[in-house]
């Protein structure tokens, strides 16, 4: 995981070309024009936008991804994101539910006391591996709505 001001989005693009092509649209696009739903940034690359309103902590679940890596910005608002490691066996955080193939989604742990969580604000992005567990949407002391794009990288 990798949690980082997009100002700072340069450092990171020697990580593999498709997520320096994610970081500079993220980047050089002004992502309040750009309507809600998904497009293409480039072959495989794709951009999802919406909006909602930040939960309680207690209702966040994490999820993981194995066909593709997200990088997260919020465009409006800020939200505090739970993360941990993918479990071993036995973990707290076992997966809840099967790999659905198609969505490219598997739902593990539900939030507890001691989740670590970090604060995302407008200028800020975080990058989610494949061997991160992540829980997005919850509120930072209230709940607010707020606008999020995802980029998806394939693997």
């Amino acid at each position: 995981m990798i949690v980082d001001k997009l100002s700072n989005a340069h450092l990171y693009y020697a990580l593999s070309p498709s997520i320096e092509k994610g970081l500079k649209y993220l980047a050089q696009t002004d992502l309040t024009q750009v309507p809600d739903g998904k497009h293409t940034v480039d072959t495989g690359i794709v951009v999802g936008l919406n909006q909602y309103s930040t939960k309680e902590p207690e209702q966040g679940v994490f999820e993981a991804h194995r066909a593709y890596i997200d990088i997260q910005v919020l465009v409006r608002g800020r939200e505090r994101i739970g993360y941990a490691f993918l479990p071993a066996d036995g973990d707290d955080n076992a997966p809840s539910t099967g790999y659905d193939e198609k969505r490219d989604i598997q739902f593990f742990g539900s939030y507890k006391k001691n989740t670590e969580t970090f604060l995302l604000e407008e200028g800020m992005f975080s990058i989610f591996f494949p061997t991160d567990l992540h829980m997005p949407g919850l509120h930072a002391g209230e709940s607010i709505p707020v606008r999020k794009a995802v980029v998806k990288i394939p693997c």
